[in-house]
């Protein structure tokens, strides 16, 4: 059994030992949005990460210690429901400005497009963790620290990301061990405080260390003639000798990062350039993958490969939809300009509102049916295919539909789409018509069930009795159907193209 004296002894020892920095967990109300939400998710308990992908709910964090003072940590958002990394634009920021709710931190790049990330809180930025340019930044990562005071800031300047998980977790008391359990390195320290190791001594010539030290000198072969001892009258202790094993650790180190590091950074050069000289004999260069490249290519690979595809083709005419498209356009007065594919959104939407089984999508174990035609516009952007919607394109005239038609593909080729623009839909449209393609067939966008392809108008001889050269020359466009087997039959495809080809071909029918 230890005795009084040596608990109080280790007591006292436990009492001087430097206590590590705490976590303080500040409750506070956070708000946190894009430009498309604004969201008080209340207080919140550090430091577990939490995000609700769906609401776009990010939660910052604050902390104190005794080494830095109150801050909030600002994690990458989660601004897509799709999203599990992202890249760093430009900070709009700088470290020390003053911040106020609705001013914008920094761009992301995120799976969908680049979007302006907005801080809802009053504050400085006292440190940017991640800098532009930095890719594949996972949701939920430190990339900046905000102090609610200017004073403060000056305390973050060499604060790394690093140091936010340095803050202990609270452990459970454990009860004192039985003598017979103790480990060999308590056995030592017990002896050397009973044997009175810190008392003064007559050194001479031999060198005094206590027990522990001797044992921890050995294990390691440090040589104890050249430790100072700290201890009364000069005796080498246990903090001496582990002094001096990280002093060792330290200089060995130095040395061998000393001798290597010339000849990898001439490596790394040696190999850089051999690489550029390689690209340049085979004429071609890597380009690397944006984060909506790589999701073009998971989506639409999924969708190939898991989708049971079947394709439809129909030929329309499409004199009397330019005819009147035409007369509509002279009488706008400047207010509007209606395109081609104005007509074909509405004519789509009609259709599928007539044959509302080609306005659903396969959820697994159900099928939902849409009451709205939400239609999605495949638009080229210089990132990359994008898809905006257009929502109760049933429920709206040819102007606002071309007015939103254009407001977001102009939207979307400047990066500037909110998630709410481009997520979700009933069913996709594809053009290529103004590229001069006839024809083709596009792969299904999931979880659309139908995407429907739009080729150019092309001139086209047809048999005409009324005429003295017993033809005419009509302009026709060519419509093709991909859809999701699972839920539209062959057949159900077919009426629905008959719908959609009987509006274009009278579209004074979209007025009813």
């Amino acid at each position: 059994m230890i005795s009084a004296r040596v608990a109080i002894q280790r007591s006292i020892l436990r009492t001087a030992l430097p206590s590590l920095p705490g976590l303080t967990t500040l409750p506070q109300k956070v708000c946190v949005r894009s430009k498309s939400t604004f969201i008080n998710n209340g207080k919140f308990v550090a430091p577990i990460a939490q995000r609700k992908v769906s609401n776009q709910i990010i939660f910052r964090r604050s902390y104190s210690s005794k080494e830095y003072p109150d801050h909030t940590i600002v994690d990458m958002p989660a601004l897509s429901p799709t999203m599990e990394s992202g890249n760093v634009g430009v900070w709009k920021k700088s470290v020390g400005d003053k911040l106020e709710p609705g001013d914008v931190l920094v761009e992301i790049e995120t799976d969908k497009a680049q979007m302006d990330f907005e801080y809802q809180d009053y504050g400085y930025l006292a440190k940017i963790l991640v800098d532009s340019g930095s890719k594949d930044v996972p949701i939920e990562k430190p990339i900046a620290i905000v102090v609610d005071e200017e004073s403060k800031i000056a305390a973050f300047a060499d604060y790394t990301a690093s140091e936010r998980g340095s803050a202990p977790v609270a452990q459970p008391a454990t009860p004192e061990p039985a003598p017979a359990e103790l480990s060999r390195t308590e056995q030592l320290e017990i002896q050397s405080m009973e044997t009175g190791s810190f008392q003064a001594q007559n050194t001479g010539d031999r060198i005094i260390a206590s027990p522990l030290a001797k044992t921890i000198a050995k294990e390691n072969n440090i040589s104890l003639s050249g430790v100072k001892g700290t201890g009364p009258s000069g005796r080498v202790v246990k903090v001496d000798v582990l002094e001096q094993l990280e002093k060792l650790k330290a200089e060995k180190s130095a040395a061998v990062t000393a001798a290597v590091s010339e000849p990898v950074v001439q490596k790394k050069t040696e190999v850089e350039t051999q690489a550029v000289s390689q690209e340049a004999a085979l004429g071609y260069n890597d380009i690397e993958l944006t984060n909506m490249r790589k999701v073009i290519a998971s989506r639409l690979t999924e969708s190939k490969t898991t989708i049971p595809h079947y394709t439809l083709n129909t030929e329309v005419k499409v004199d009397s939809m330019m005819k009147i498209r035409a007369a509509l356009n002279e009488t706008s007065e400047g207010k509007y300009k209606l395109t081609l594919n104005d007509f074909i959104v509405k004519a789509a939407a009609l259709a599928l509102k007539a044959v509302p089984a080609v306005n659903s999508s396969w959820q697994g174990t159900f099928i939902r049916q849409y009451h709205h035609a939400d239609i999605a516009i495949a638009t080229s952007t210089p990132a990359g295919l994008i898809t905006p919607v257009v929502r109760t394109c049933d429920a709206k005239g040819l102007q606002t539909i071309s007015s939103e038609v254009k407001e977001l593909s102009n939207r979307a080729k400047a990066n500037k789409l909110l998630p709410h623009e481009y997520q979700g839909g009933s069913f996709t449209i594809s053009n290529l018509g103004m590229f001069g393609i006839s024809s083709f067939t596009a792969i299904i966008n999931p979880p659309h069930s139908a995407i429907l392809s739009v080729g150019g108008v092309q001139p086209k001889m047809v048999p005409d009795e009324s005429n003295e050269k017993g033809f005419s020359v009509v302009s026709s466009m060519n419509f093709t159907l991909n859809a999701d087997h699972r839920v539209i039959d062959g057949a159900t495809g077919a009426v629905f193209l008959n719908a959609f080809k009987s509006y274009i071909e009278n579209p004074l029918t979209m007025l009813l």
